[in-house]
């Protein structure tokens, strides 16, 4: 159970020392009960309030790391049952397999079809997450191979797939550089698979046939010290796994730690439909990885667009980069559109600039992601903050004239802004449909 702010003061030094950023341990205390900040930022609690305080606000779902560089994948960390309770913390990752029977060049050209699995949506680049290698021919030096070829040939972490530990050793002697995820540990070989992840300091999936067979082999395996864990229910069918993927998590928050780590779903159907179906329930409950077979566009990309939609913090819009932005390559004599980062507002800006086929410059000032009239109410689009960006985001340079479009909705700023940055304001469209008929009524061609 979480600690309240004074149990968790109980624990601190208590000396208001001002070292974490806060006037008092209290306010610190208060900070560290509702999540926004971590305990290290006190340099001067004591070991035993350190593991204490570590142990009271460990998340119900153990942090995972796959991988090394900047591809890594991670999971777990998960609080809640319902995203709207607070949020989903990190993004189910979706893995693709490659048989270790397919020829070099076969692997290859799979590989780079995994590779090419990037797509751009709202200004943000998604894609697949994982390549997994599974031990299909049989021979251990193969799947060795074939690891070592994707792992040359791909930045994203691998999945060695093998219930032989063989295989796995082998394949690791060559990729335990990249900090690969293996998958096989049941109650029959578990001893000898958390032996490999141990030596190899590489995350272990544990698998079991149905939840009481997992549980049980999850304590094994823990109680030889090694907690760097996800977990397999083994089910296959759709029923069962949503069943399963759904009491893990319930199961999770009420503190069982047999249960406390990410989840990986295998989507074993051939039919793409049904594939992408399956995928996108497992996605929307509760995986940490699903693995699904294509490499088809068309499959991935419903599926990376789901994922956005249920890992995007509620509390946090989609904003985009506040810098500036050139639309069909301006010159010197272009306009200069205002609007805010909230991506969707940027991004109609932006599509009706290109549509009225006139180069411009377009300026979002950073409003922590909120549209033009929630900002201008909130006091974050405001006169200052919008000369602060024309005096220093070096449109300045850019252009040769002084000229400055600001939305209709907030044409109350422009006499301010005019004042403060020394720039003419131009009131443009209320909607930024109107923005093509403004241009050729306002703007010199």
């Amino acid at each position: 159970m979480a600690l309240t702010g004074l149990e968790i003061f109980k624990q601190l030094p208590r000396t208001n020392c001002k070292d974490c950023g806060y006037p008092t341990c209290l306010a610190f205390a208060m900070a560290l009960a509702t999540g926004k900040v971590g305990l290290d930022l006190c340099p001067h609690i004591s070991d035993t309030a350190r593991d204490v305080l570590d142990s009271a606000s460990a998340p119900p779902i153990a942090l995972v790391k796959i991988g090394a560089g900047e591809k890594q994948v991670v999971l777990g960390n998960e609080t809640v049952l319902f995203r709207h309770d607070k949020r989903f913390e990190n993004a189910c990752a979706i893995a693709v397999p490659v048989s270790d029977a397919l020829s070099a060049d076969e692997i290859k050209d799979r590989v780079g079809a995994i590779n090419r699995l990037v797509f751009d949506r709202v200004g943000q680049t998604h894609s697949v997450n994982m390549v997994l290698v599974d031990f299909c021919s049989g021979s251990p030096e193969r799947f060795a191979e074939a690891a070592k070829i994707v792992a040359g040939n791909t930045e994203y972490p691998l999945i060695l797939k093998s219930e032989d530990p063989l295989p796995l050793e082998k394949a690791l002697a060559v990729v335990a550089a990249n900090k690969p995820l293996l998958w096989g540990a049941n109650a029959s070989n578990y001893e000898a698979m958390a032996g490999l992840a141990q030596k190899f300091e590489t995350p272990l999936v544990v698998q079991g046939t149905g939840l009481d067979e997992l549980a049980a082999t999850v304590e094994k395996v823990t109680a030889k010290g090694y907690k760097q864990l996800l977990i397999d229910s083994g089910a296959r069918e759709i029923s069962q796994v949503l069943a399963d993927q759904t009491q893990i998590r319930r199961l999770a928050l009420k503190k069982r730690r047999s249960f406390g780590y990410p989840t990986i779903v295998d989507v074993t159907i051939d039919d793409p439909v049904q594939a992408v179906l399956e995928a996108a329930v497992y996605i929307s409950k509760y995986a940490g990885i699903v693995v699904i077979n294509s490499v088809d566009p068309a499959d991935m990309l419903p599926l990376i667009t789901l994922r956005l939609n249920i890992y995007t913090d509620p509390q946090r819009p989609i904003a985009v980069e506040s810098k500036v932005y050139e639309v069909l390559t301006p010159g010197p004599d272009s306009p200069v559109f205002i609007t805010t980062n909230f991506s969707l507002t940027y991004f109609c800006v932006a599509g009706d600039v290109e549509a009225s086929k006139t180069p411009a410059y377009i300026l979002p000032v950073d409003t922590d992601g909120v549209s033009v009239l929630t900002g201008w109410a909130a006091d974050k689009f405001t006169p200052e903050k919008i000369a602060d960006m024309l005096n220093n985001s070096g449109i300045a340079d850019m252009v040769s004239h002084r000229k400055v479009i600001i939305p209709g909705g907030v044409a109350v700023l422009g006499g301010r802004l005019q004042e403060v940055s020394g720039w003419e304001v131009l009131v443009g469209p209320y909607e930024s449909s109107g923005i093509p008929a403004f241009i050729k009524k306002h703007w010199g061609s």
